[in-house]
């Protein structure tokens, strides 16, 4: 018998049932891929905190024990935050004496996408004295950041940038260095054939003051640097006294390609190639090109050279007045070098020579740097 036209076939799909799966199906695909994601997340999770344990585990071995007051894993779902509030190193590997390290708060984060970068926030003070004592330093600042590129143990880039800092020591409050911002980078440099292992650094300071650290230390200073670092073999972290003997014995040496400081009026430009020598003194030799110069004599000690010139030019007249002591300053340092142009201000250039620690600008020694191990 065939149907009527208008009969209702049995096998014919129910009406909204095709449409329903389109519905669902995309549905079930999101929540099946978000079970999948919170499996992944959670085991990334858990694999972080394996290796940061084995990663203090190595730091310990090396006099190094790194410890939290409190540790927490978060971050989901796209990337794995840890954080470390009352964090503690304690540094007694090597002949120095032993250091506490402690800092309030310190978060490191890597986005479960790219777990080779990593990114830390600091949160000051960071106290530092010696283990089971008060602390005899204090730092603070507004931000502190770094990053880092490649592997814990063996990173290729490091970056780290600090607003507002302040250093003081904790027993008489005084200053020990103080800036604006410091922002510090270095990378493995590409490689060439036969090249031996470098790593490009590029230092900048805003508003930088040491003043316990000379009278040039005291003045405000901004500083763009640009170098090569010869001899470094890895970026990972060691103690500087260990750093540095190490680099010296493998022959390492900073190839300064430019380095522009301005203090006040002053500002110069300089270029050549720094090391150390065996017993940690400074060694090597910067072309200074400087214009406004005759403002640092004074902090270098120089004006007291100056000074005699003035009388010398004035026996038998009245006393030297304030043109006549830059006129003197002027002929100091003529004999220091040849003149020379720096943002179209006049300008001289200098030698800036260290001989084991012993600092001279042209032939006038100015002093010395204390060994740096």
């Amino acid at each position: 018998m065939i149907p009527r036209p208008d009969a209702e076939c049995p096998f014919a799909p129910a009406p909204g049932r095709g449409r329903s799966w389109k519905i669902v199906l995309p549905l079930l695909l999101v929540i099946v891929l978000g079970v999948a994601w919170t499996v992944f997340w959670y085991y990334a999770a858990g694999t972080a905190e394996r290796l940061i344990a084995d990663w203090r585990a190595r730091q310990a071995q090396a006099g190094r024990v790194v410890t939290c007051g409190e540790q927490t894993i978060g971050g989901f779902p796209f990337r794995i935050e840890v954080r470390c509030a009352d964090a503690r190193v304690e540094l007694t590997g090597g002949s120095a004496p032993p250091v506490a390290l402690r800092l309030r708060d310190m978060a490191v984060l890597a986005q479960v996408y790219d777990p080779r970068l990593l990114i830390a926030e600091f949160t000051g003070p960071l106290e530092v004295g010696e283990p089971g004592r008060p602390a005899h330093m204090v730092a603070t600042w507004a931000t502190a950041r770094s990053s880092v590129r490649g592997r814990p143990a063996a990173p290729e880039r490091l970056s780290l940038a600090i607003d507002g800092l302040k250093v003081d020591w904790v027993q008489d409050a005084q200053p020990v260095a103080r800036a604006d911002h410091v922002e510090l980078h270095a990378r493995q440099a590409p490689a060439v054939a036969g090249d031996e292992p470098a790593f490009d650094i590029v230092l900048r300071l805003a508003a930088a003051l040491a003043p316990q650290a000379g009278p040039l230390g005291a003045r405000p200073t901004d500083a763009d640097v640009t170098a090569v670092l010869y001899g470094l073999k890895t970026l990972a972290p060691k103690p500087m006294a260990v750093r540095l003997r190490e680099w010296q014995a493998a022959g390492g040496r900073l190839e300064v390609k430019s380095a522009r400081v301005r203090q006040g009026e002053s500002v110069s430009a300089a270029a050549g190639t720094l090391a150390l020598t065996a017993r940690g003194g400074l060694d090597g030799a910067l072309q200074l090109t400087a214009a406004g110069l005759e403002h640092l004599l004074p902090a270098l000690g120089l004006d007291r050279l100056a000074g005699p010139m003035a009388l010398l030019g004035n026996l038998g007249r009245r006393p030297p007045g304030a043109g006549e002591a830059r006129e003197a300053n002027a002929g100091l340092l003529s004999l220091l070098g040849p003149r020379g142009e720096i943002d179209g201000r006049p300008a001289f250039t200098v030698p800036l020579r260290f001989s084991d620690g012993a600092v001279t600008l042209g032939p006038v020694p100015v002093g010395r740097v204390p060994p740096l191990f």
